[in-house]
């Protein structure tokens, strides 16, 4: 089993998550944070850091279309070991569902 990070994550990329990763596998994306499959030991201390709650186990159901992304991405995307500013209007996105459509796979900053 890994983590997935989700659609929830998607123009609210809080990075708290990142603060607690003991192995460093969270990679940055313009607007959402990805997690290296291969790289994450299965800790789980990042989940419940989310307040988006967009952090699942690869188990869940509602991921399936998540894994593969994650694996992608993180293969193209910097990796990030400290948390970053989020954006500005972070709040605004955070409840929202739907934002599947608005992914970036544009790399960001770490």
């Amino acid at each position: 089993m890994t983590y997935v990070v989700t659609e929830n994550c998607i123009r609210c990329k809080f990075m708290d998550c990142v603060e607690v990763c003991p192995v460093d596998c969270f990679y940055v994306g313009e607007n959402m944070l990805v997690i290296h499959p291969d790289e994450c030991i299965d800790c789980g201390v990042c989940e419940p850091e989310c307040p988006a709650e967009a952090i699942l186990p690869d188990s869940d159901d509602k991921v399936a279309d998540w894994v593969e992304t994650n694996r992608k991405y993180a293969l193209l995307w910097p990796n990030i070991t400290r948390k970053g500013a989020p954006p500005d209007d972070a709040d605004d996105w955070k409840d929202k569902p739907g934002k599947g459509e608005m992914f970036s796979p544009e790399p960001g900053k770490a």
